[in-house]
């Protein structure tokens, strides 16, 4: 006997609530559901990482939904109808045995080339050299920010000779001011242990090795104030090595370097004039 039309209606509600009750549940707005729970991204290179998320998921949801109703046609084509109807039993299934070997093989493949793409245009690895440059210290248990001096125009001092600086303590976390729509090309240093930076609004993180710089760019879009933090296990103050970030006008970037150097807050400050040597090695590479 079928069921009502009252009955069924009830029931697809049902299900319908059912199926948005985790999203209601955690609070999630349209903007989470849009981003897949990962925040709204505030650099070029940011909506990169975004688009390299939601394309992988994509393509997973996509496999998942083929495979699913495979598995769903196979249970009703060929279920077993009778006590002595017994479907027959394929033990070797060569086509389809090639097809599960080369689909997984291809779909490596192509999340294997967009992820070097983006990795590449992340880190910086074109030729285009970015409009500014910070060397960024990692030090137990707080960020020093070196920002290169412009001492004219389009003659920009080479790092140690031009630079002005800002530290913070764990007590107070310093500022990283980053201009607006203008490329930015960040190099990571560490004098003492492994320090992790990470600005969640970046959608990219990246570990700072002692004896070695690393380096990306992003070029912000978005104004505004955002946090960071070092998200590497590195001592007692880890929890308290916070920084933070804000994005402002070119002018203002500007001024704001300016007021370094006004206030003597010059030079190079690394935190150990052994952040560039690798520990446990002297400065010709031997053994100390």
């Amino acid at each position: 006997m079928g069921l009502h039309m009252p009955q069924r209606v009830r029931r697809v509600a049902l299900g319908s609530s059912l199926a948005i009750a985790p999203f209601a549940l955690s609070g999630c707005s349209s903007n989470d559901i849009l981003y897949l729970q990962i925040p709204s991204p505030i650099t070029t290179e940011g909506h990169l990482i975004h688009e390299m998320w939601t394309g992988s998921w994509s393509a997973l949801w996509i496999v998942g939904a083929i495979v699913w109703a495979m598995m769903g046609y196979v249970s009703v084509r060929y279920r077993r109808r009778s006590e002595a109807d017994v479907p027959v039993q394929v033990r070797y299934h060569l086509p389809i045995e090639i097809f599960y070997t080369l689909v997984p093989v291809m779909m490596v493949i192509v999340m294997f080339y967009y992820t070097v793409h983006t990795e590449d245009r992340v880190l910086g690895n074109d030729e285009s050299p970015a409009q500014h440059n910070i060397l960024v210290v990692g030090q137990k248990w707080s960020w020093t920010f070196n920002y290169e001096v412009n001492v004219g125009e389009g003659h920009k001092v080479t790092p140690g000779e031009g630079t002005a600086f800002e530290v913070g303590t764990p007590a107070e976390p310093p500022t990283l001011y980053l201009p607006v729509g203008e490329s930015v090309n960040f190099e990571l240093r560490s004098p003492d242990v492994i320090h992790s930076f990470w600005v969640p609004a970046f959608l990219f993180k990246l570990d700072v090795f002692p004896g070695r710089t690393g380096h990306f760019t992003v070029t912000p879009t978005k104004i505004g104030t955002f946090m960071g933090k070092c998200t590497e296990l590195c001592g007692t103050y880890h929890s308290r090595m916070l920084f933070n970030v804000k994005v402002v006008s070119a002018e203002e970037y500007a001024a704001h370097v300016k007021s370094l150097a006004d206030s003597g807050n010059t030079g190079l400050a690394e935190g150990s004039v052994f952040v560039t040597q690798q520990a446990g090695l002297n400065e010709t590479g031997g053994q100390e």
